[in-house]
């Protein structure tokens, strides 16, 4: 049967995953005891506890979690992380990468980077190395509280059960590596690009709009809607600006929506993801999409 090139890269990936994770693990937390969050943190704590090596801990605190994520995502995931896991486990037990500092706060910082980058590569490719993230999407259908809510208290508690075991300064760098490996899962599955979205409500919406398209180039998603205020108060129809914008330029939006209205209610949030449209890139050598400038001229703007 011949193998998709697809299927062949994305296996690819998840080897390369499984070493830079099991590097974090043999090269710094584990020789020096430290703790992620998670499945890894409960196996790391066991082994400190037990004795018994982490490559057997690992997959057998990590079945119950596939036995969830069995009846809760998808099956191919579950299998695919199952294998991940396994091959992990044995990686850790043969491979013999040496300490490469003593200091604790190098250990923490780079025992972060090097497990969050595996993680976060596994998880790009479907796999999961640590089954946290099933169990928070077990508890999160049947009972409505949040994923993220639900893995921070797991850990809190992680956290609070090596403070206690052992001693607060291994808890308190434990953390560090546990925000360290988090925000680089972050950064590997939504890239450096980081985007906001903004809404713009303004008396002004033509003029803002004709701004924003001249100063900013920017795209935008023009709403109709009502403004007013209580239940018998003033009503008045508006235009709502809808805009994402890289946020390297969000202090440029600001400058020209204060130029043009001052009083403009504006309403920023977080874009998790985005694809499709003009967005503006500054981390790609790739010819990006432009503002036709026929736009400026059927907004009769002057460039």
């Amino acid at each position: 049967m011949k193998i998709k090139p697809i299927i062949f890269w994305e296996f690819f990936q998840l080897a390369i995953a499984i070493v830079l994770a099991s590097i974090g693990l043999k090269a710094f937390l584990l020789p020096n005891g430290f703790l992620d969050g998670g499945v890894t943190g409960i196996s790391i704590l066991l082994n400190k506890i037990t004795g018994f090596e982490i490559s057997i801990i690992l997959p057998v605190i990590s079945i119950p979690f596939f036995v969830i994520g069995w009846f809760t995502v998808s099956k191919r995931i579950v299998i695919r992380s199952l294998i991940s896991v396994l091959i992990l486990s044995l990686v850790i037990h043969f491979e013999n990468f040496q300490p490469i500092t003593d200091d604790k706060l190098l250990i923490s910082i780079f025992g972060g980077l090097f497990l969050g980058a595996g993680i976060g590569i596994a998880i790009k490719n479907g796999s999961v190395l640590d089954g946290s993230e099933i169990l928070g999407i077990f508890v999160n259908e049947r009972t409505g509280i949040s994923i993220g809510l639900i893995i921070f208290w797991f850990n809190v508690v992680l956290f609070l059960l090596a403070g206690f075991l052992f001693s607060l300064e291994v808890a308190m760098y434990s953390v560090l590596t546990h925000i360290i490996t988090a925000k680089t899962i972050d950064l590997i599955l939504e890239g450096f690009e980081d985007y906001v979205g903004l809404m713009i409500v303004t008396s002004k919406s033509g003029e803002m709009q004709k701004a924003l398209l001249k100063d900013i180039g920017q795209g935008m998603t023009i709403y109709q809607g009502t403004k007013g205020y209580g239940s018998q108060g003033e009503k008045q129809n508006l235009e709502i600006i809808h805009t994402v914008v890289n946020r390297i330029d969000t202090k440029k939006v600001y400058r020209v929506l204060k130029k043009v209205d001052k009083d403009a209610f504006v309403i920023e949030f977080d874009v998790n993801k985005v694809s499709g449209g003009v967005l503006r890139k500054y981390l790609t050598r790739r010819k990006q999409r432009q503002l036709s400038p026929t736009l400026f001229q059927e907004n009769n703007i002057e460039i």
